[in-house]
């Protein structure tokens, strides 16, 4: 009967540790998980977020010195048109950089705008006709305040993900680490202090002789 007790609670203490090991080891599958995509997560906003950003301050700047000339009225005609062909080929550039990183369905729309304003500018070049590049330059300047936008968005979003997955598997490192204090102090009731007991010998009763 005592062989049987015995056996007993070796059986407990190795099921409790089963549980307890496949507990943790799953928490430990869903943290490598985690923190694969808040990994993903931060690398997006680097790629996709702030690079994009850096396209759109360049593309700016170019596009509002394309709206200063076409506005210079002590510019000849030629010396505007060199000066925003050489710009338009430094945007042009900037598009072939943009067009390599992820797009939203949504930013894809207004890049698409973007372009179409650029060619605009590039049409209205040849024709002199700077009042209206000057309409098509305020155009894609809009556009892109519209594409900034998005990014600052993405960017929140991305950002508000990967600290829900931080928190969470802050909260999973707390719940394991629970789990094995639990372990520990099972074991040891099941395996140390039951034995201690069962070692303990009872004073046999004074003999009656």
């Amino acid at each position: 009967m005592k062989d049987l007790k015995k056996y007993s609670n070796k059986t407990k203490a190795a099921f409790i540790l089963l549980i307890v090991m496949l507990l943790i080891l799953l928490g430990n599958f869903n943290t490598l998980q985690n923190s694969k995509n808040v990994n993903d997560n931060i690398n997006a906003i680097y790629k996709d977020r702030l690079v994009v950003a850096h396209y759109i301050f360049q593309y700016s700047k170019q596009l509002h010195f394309i709206k200063t000339e076409a506005e210079k009225l002590n510019l000849s005609d030629n010396t505007k048109r060199i000066e925003i062909i050489h710009t338009l080929d430094i945007v042009h550039n900037i598009d072939d950089l943009y067009a390599k990183t992820v797009l939203t369905n949504k930013e894809k729309q207004y890049f698409d705008a973007f372009l179409i304003s650029c060619k605009e500018i590039n049409n209205q070049v040849e024709n002199k006709n700077w009042t209206q590049i000057i309409a098509s330059s305020e155009e894609a300047l809009k556009t892109l305040e519209n594409l900034s936008q998005i990014q600052i968005e993405e960017g929140k979003a991305k950002l508000a993900a990967a600290n829900a997955m931080y928190g969470k598997n802050n909260s999973i490192g707390q719940l394991q680490i629970a789990l094995l204090i639990i372990l520990g102090g099972i074991t040891f009731y099941l395996l140390i202090i039951k034995k201690i007991k069962r070692t303990v010998k009872i004073p046999e009763p004074p003999s009656s002789n």
